[in-house]
């Protein structure tokens, strides 16, 4: 009876969580959530009262919320990179906000005509996940010598708060031109955090936790060929799109969140180039694909991975790339498709790639081939002081390079 009980509980929660999501709360009933949840009315009513009480239990139990903050928790140290650390906890609450936009959407935008016992569960979920921050923030504080005028809460709340408004941006308004993309806004908001927040105890200028150069060596991590090559190998071995998706990471240097905006007729391929339609806001790019990746041809201009991949395709979505659902992929899906290509792989530094690496790479080669910083600004609609780390490590490698080869001289 009890295990009976609770399965009517969660199909009644999971049911409401459908249809708020589809419809909002507001324009949802009792009858209809108890339909989809195939029990009568009465049984939600004995279960929570109303749809207030039912509104509630989906706030408290669903992982919509519930999970903010975890990912920071979670670490026993503080990482020595905390400019990314931020970045990543910032990246990784985006990433579940928008599993399910519409119900965020609507139980933000509604939250003012609930009762007060469902503003307290949603301030309390968000509550905890300040707190995770905070502790975290705390440790960082503490280990790393910093001074900050805000105390941990303070500062947890600013960076919650402001990732929030973000969000309430993306949900509700596709037409602005306040920042780039998603990696545009991460950037400048870890560095204006840090920067306005936190400082070296020792330093009374506002730098950043770590010195530039160490910044520069930490945030370009460009992968070695043998690296590249065996990701693309295990991206064909899961399928045809993924070895697509790969090429365009490593070939064209684009970001998860350009490849999703990406349709098939935004490609232009024949015997002599192939190139790609970009889609940044109201703007628009083109940015060629190479057949040629860290040393080794991935086919040609018009017969390589992505046309083979465009050409069996016998859908009607017009988007680039699919999910398992037959619809446009997004940012996280592909971020999960990275993390099976690079199952077991490790990098010089002995972890596992991450994808941002793969845009790494490739303006790094780039560079190395002869591609000057202005035109690689063009191509990528980056700013020259963006690119300055990129064209360290270029030179940094080419010195290299240099060294190596005066050395097989010697050996003649």
């Amino acid at each position: 009876m009890c295990a009976r009980t609770n399965s009517t509980r969660q199909r009644l929660i999971q049911a409401a969580l459908e249809l708020f999501i589809s419809r909002g709360v507001s324009s949802t009933t009792t009858r209809q959530i108890a339909e989809l949840a195939e029990v009568n009315e009465v049984t939600l009513f004995r279960h929570f009262g109303n749809k207030n009480g039912l509104l509630l239990a989906v706030i408290q139990e669903s992982e919509v919320f519930g999970n903010l903050g975890e990912s920071l928790v979670q670490k026993q140290n503080p990482p020595e990179n905390v400019y990314q650390a931020l970045k990543d906890y910032a990246s990784n609450c985006l990433h579940a906000l928008e599993k399910n936009p519409e119900f965020v959407r609507s139980v933000v935008g509604e939250a003012d005509q609930y009762p007060t016992e469902n503003r307290r569960a949603l301030g309390k979920v968000l509550t905890e996940a300040n707190g995770h921050v905070a502790e975290y923030l705390a440790s960082v504080i503490q280990q790393g010598h910093l001074n900050t005028h805000l105390t941990a809460e303070k500062l947890a709340s600013l960076l919650n708060g402001i990732i929030l408004g973000y969000t309430a941006i993306e949900f509700t308004s596709e037409f602005h031109e306040l920042w780039e993309d998603r990696d545009d806004f991460l950037d400048n908001l870890v560095e204006l955090f840090l920067h306005g927040a936190i400082s070296p105890a020792n330093d009374t200028s506002p730098e950043l936790l770590i010195s530039q150069d160490d910044k520069n060596i930490r945030t370009v991590a460009d992968l070695p060929a043998n690296l590249v090559n065996q990701i693309l190998r295990q991206a064909k071995k899961v399928g045809l799109q993924d070895y697509a998706l790969g090429y365009v990471l490593f070939g064209a240097g684009l970001s998860p969140t350009e490849i999703c905006k990406l349709e098939r007729s935004h490609q232009i391929a024949d015997t002599r180039q192939h190139i790609l339609q970009v889609t940044t806001g109201e703007q628009m790019r083109q940015v060629s694909v190479n057949q040629w990746i860290m040393g080794k041809r991935y086919g040609s201009y018009s017969a390589n991975p992505l046309t083979k991949w465009l050409k069996i395709r016998k859908d009607s979505e017009s988007a680039m790339f699919l999910n398992n659902d037959g619809l446009p992929i997004s940012e996280s899906e592909i971020e999960s498709q990275w993390r099976v290509w690079t199952e077991g792989i490790l990098t010089p530094e002995g972890k596992q790639p991450e994808i941002t690496q793969a845009q790494q790479t490739w303006c790094v080669e780039m560079l190395m081939r002869g591609v000057s910083l202005e035109n690689i600004s063009i191509i990528t609609n980056w700013d020259l002081l963006k690119l300055e780390p990129y064209a360290r490590r270029a030179k940094e490698k080419a010195a290299i390079e240099e060294a190596t080869r005066l050395d097989r001289k010697s050996n003649i």
